[in-house]
């Protein structure tokens, strides 16, 4: 399936399960939040599961406020900001309600993690990198008992968003082959990655688990 048919029937599915003013939201030109997918979004986890579009939140004082895109499994609230809609015309109030949103989402306890039109225009690959740094640093503080190397090694993985090999992780952590090699078996053991072919008897690649497939650690 392509983008676009995985992007369509995602927002097809968002608006079904809508109600009330959230239908309004997604009625609106979503052309922003679909280049926030496809640019930084898609690449990086390959599906639209655990997504919400127009996430709703209600402050302390009962107001609604709405995230553009909200990954639930790790409570991210991305955003898409024009320079135009967010500096060059806004006003004073609207400028101060933006920073309590941006707090709002703060108390929730949940990442406030903003895109700006022109990096997702001309930096995507920036951005994307930016992404995965996030995603890798979140799966070492998410996973309990891993040493200093597990967890530099977990962050290197989501990073790169490439098949990492014995080379790469041998450079990552300044260790020798055979230490690097504990290292990758150890987190196989805490179930930190899994077999990308569970059915084979010999195991070359794996991906860290819960992650798809966009990530391959290669042994």
């Amino acid at each position: 399936m392509t983008f676009e048919e995985a992007y369509a029937q995602f927002l097809k599915e968002q608006l079904k399960d809508a109600s009330g003013r959230r239908i309004e939201m997604l009625s609106k030109d979503m052309t922003a939040e679909k280049k926030l997918f496809k640019e930084i979004l898609w690449p990086a986890f390959k599906t639209f599961k655990g997504f919400k579009l127009q996430y709703e939140l209600v402050t302390f004082t009962g107001i609604t406020i709405f995230v553009d895109i909200f990954y639930v499994p790790l409570g991210i609230a991305f955003e898409s900001e024009g320079f135009v809609a967010h500096s060059e015309n806004i006003t004073r109030d609207r400028f101060d309600f933006e920073r309590f949103r941006v707090r709002t989402i703060a108390n929730k306890g949940y990442i406030y993690y903003p895109f700006t039109w022109d990096e997702m225009n001309k930096k995507p690959d920036k951005c994307r990198t930016s992404l995965f740094e996030l995603l890798g640093i979140l799966h070492s503080l998410n996973r309990q008992e891993l040493n200093v190397y597990e967890r530099a090694v977990l962050q290197f993985a989501a990073y790169i968003n490439r098949p990492i090999r014995i080379s790469d992780v041998m450079q990552c952590i300044g260790k020798g082959e055979v230490f690097s090699r504990k290292v990758l078996k150890g987190l196989y053991s805490k179930s930190m990655i899994v077999p990308l072919k569970p059915d084979k008897k010999r195991n070359h690649a794996y991906i860290l688990a819960g992650s798809g497939t966009s990530n391959l650690v290669n042994i």
